[in-house]
């Protein structure tokens, strides 16, 4: 019997990862670079909410400089946690996500030029080892 319930947590661990978006399977993180020449506009914003026993300050707000888009996270803190991602997601649970890379010390991440933002509506912070959603910000 102990067995089958090993078996069974090594099953639901190894399958419990949700797949990434079509854009971003593979891991690049594009330095971004703003021009001051170059007129700055600001797409969408949107403040973020901590889950279950995290805690999470600032906003993620969405510019384009160009055909650069990027997300910038703004006067944020976030517990500490392993693995932390920055995806776009069409939903409040990274069900359907971009991964937009590694949460670091950095606070701008490119958006892939094929993202469509009318269906990418949330940034998550999101811990891709543990399957754990950290923070959600709904961007309007």
């Amino acid at each position: 019997m102990i067995k089958k319930i090993f078996y069974l947590l090594i099953a639901l661990f190894l399958f419990s990862c949700e797949e990434e978006g079509e854009f971003t399977k593979q891991e690049t993180q594009e330095q971004v670079i703003i021009d001051p020449n170059i007129e700055l506009i600001e797409l969408y914003a949107g403040t973020f909410a901590p889950t279950s026993g995290i805690n999470v300050t600032g906003q993620a707000k969405v510019f384009q400089q160009g055909t650069t888009r990027y997300v910038s996270l703004e006067n944020f803190t976030i517990s500490d946690g392993p693995d932390l991602k920055v995806y776009l997601s069409t939903t409040a649970n990274p069900d359907m996500f971009v991964n937009l890379g590694n949460l670091t010390s950095a606070t701008n991440y490119s958006i892939p030029s094929e993202v469509d933002l009318e269906l990418y509506k949330y940034v998550l912070i999101h811990c891709q080892q543990y399957n754990h959603l950290f923070a959600i910000a709904n961007l309007n």
